[in-house]
């Protein structure tokens, strides 16, 4: 490709990405514009104020705080993400706070002003922390790329966003009242902007994470803060407690925490199942490690005892590997290895299991084979080798045993095999030396 068609591509390329990055723009914008007038409209609807939800819906808010709480920890564990980490510990401190505040709905009485007054004041303060820590989980990735500290970390890192909340409460004054001051303003509580505000930078900065990490935990994340957003826009259409907006900014809420535990949930579960691939796999073959080969020849010798129905073992031994890690280097070495890996892995059946068994030798379990489909299994394994023309080239010794269920244990069963191998190993030295060294014959006198 010549330098004018190479700039054609980065050009379009370049075109490409401003287009994509335009329309998310729009999207988003419109989304925001939409939230503001469904919000706005919302302020319409008569709504009968009914505490006991609302302490309810913050009781499951706090429920789901928690578990995410948990959820994320166990992801630091194996992530050793310190945004895990510090939002894991953020939502522990929200759902805290949320659980705490469930009371003061609860306890929502007409003879009761200070409990009213302090209910919206502890809401505001909950999402003010959560979008605060937001913030500060990004700066401290962006800023402290290595932890060498987490505890310390973490603990700045709340005591940062407590002493933040206190900061902006203080600046305001007022506490967010019970009845809006201004209800026929566009914002009739424009004190909950402040934490969409904040939810707002800390997105626009947690989309290029997105770039590089694309995780579910991270796009759920991502959806969570957007409703967050879109519930503390909500809250600032609201007129009064309990009216239709705060509702709906809790019912939000109750969504985002729920989205956010969902995909905290899937990304563990796909943690889990790496571990468990890399405890049961060999990584440089990609093949099942001996624990692994251990666990399919124990289940299959089951399965022979109940049904009678045998299964064979074949043991291969990759042929001079020692002289081609001293000819070629190791890497090359390496790659034979692999090369070997990939034949067993492609031109077996689904139900077979290949493992690496050592070094050099590997194992493959032909379930409900007899001899007969054992032999014929190593020759095309054979036949492959010898049409690989990559240098350099390869060939396999190969030793065949059977499993009929008479009550041997697997170690017998894979001496027997490892026997079978190293007699077809001698047997071809002995043709190779004949091959090399033949024997004069002395003419008769």
């Amino acid at each position: 490709m010549d330098g004018g068609s190479q700039d054609s591509t980065m050009g379009e390329t370049s075109i490409t990405n401003k287009r994509s990055a335009a329309t998310i723009f729009l999207a988003h914008l419109g989304g925001f514009l939409f939230l503001v007038l469904a919000a706005s409209w919302l302020r319409r609807i008569t709504l009968h104020p009914d505490p006991l939800l609302q302490g309810y819906l913050q009781v499951i808010s706090g429920l789901l705080a928690f578990v995410f709480a948990a959820v994320t920890l166990v992801r630091f564990q194996g992530t050793q993400d310190r945004i895990s980490l510090i939002l894991g510990a953020g939502f522990l401190l929200s759902g805290a706070i949320l659980t705490a505040t469930s009371v003061l709905f609860f306890q929502f009485l007409p003879d009761a002003p200070a409990r009213l007054l302090w209910a919206p004041a502890a809401w505001w303060v909950g999402r003010m922390v959560l979008a605060l820590l937001f913030l500060v989980a990004l700066l401290v990735e962006r800023f402290l790329p290595r932890s060498r500290h987490p505890r310390g970390e973490i603990a700045g890192a709340l005591l940062t966003v407590i002493a933040l909340t206190y900061v902006f409460a203080a600046a305001l004054r007022h506490l967010p009242p019970e009845v809006s001051p201004h209800p026929s303003a566009f914002f009739p509580g424009p004190q909950q902007l402040l934490p969409a505000a904040i939810l707002l930078i800390s997105l626009i900065w947690y989309r290029r994470r997105l770039s590089t990490d694309d995780s579910a935990f991270d796009r759920t994340l991502y959806a969570a803060a957007w409703l967050n957003v879109a519930a503390q826009l909500s809250a600032a259409q609201s007129v009064r407690l309990l009216d239709a907006p705060f509702v709906f900014a809790q019912a939000l809420i109750v969504m985002s925490y729920t989205v956010a535990l969902g995909g905290a949930l899937l990304d563990n579960a796909q943690l889990f199942e790496q571990v468990h691939h890399l405890a049961v796999s060999d990584p440089l073959s990609g093949l099942a490690n001996y624990r692994r080969l251990l666990d399919v020849l124990e289940n299959e010798t089951d399965r022979t005892d109940r049904t009678g129905r045998p299964f064979s073992v074949l043991l291969l031994d990759l042929d001079g590997l020692k002289n081609i890690n001293d000819g070629y280097g190791h890497l090359v070495g390496s790659r034979a290895i692999c090369r070997l890996a990939d034949i067993l892995r492609i031109h077996c059946r689904a139900i077979d299991t290949a493992a690496r068994y050592g070094g050099d030798e590997f194992a493959l379990v032909l379930p409900e084979s007899e001899e007969g489909d054992a032999r014929r299994v190593a020759d095309r394994i054979r036949e492959v080798l010898a049409g690989d023309d990559e240098p350099p080239r390869l060939s396999a010794s190969i030793g065949i045993s059977i499993y009929r269920g008479d009550g041997e244990r697997i170690e017998k069963l894979l001496s027997e095999a490892d026997q079978d191998l190293y007699a077809e190993k001698a047997k071809r030295e002995k043709r190779l030396h004949a091959v090399l060294n033949p024997r004069r014959r002395i003419p008769k006198a």
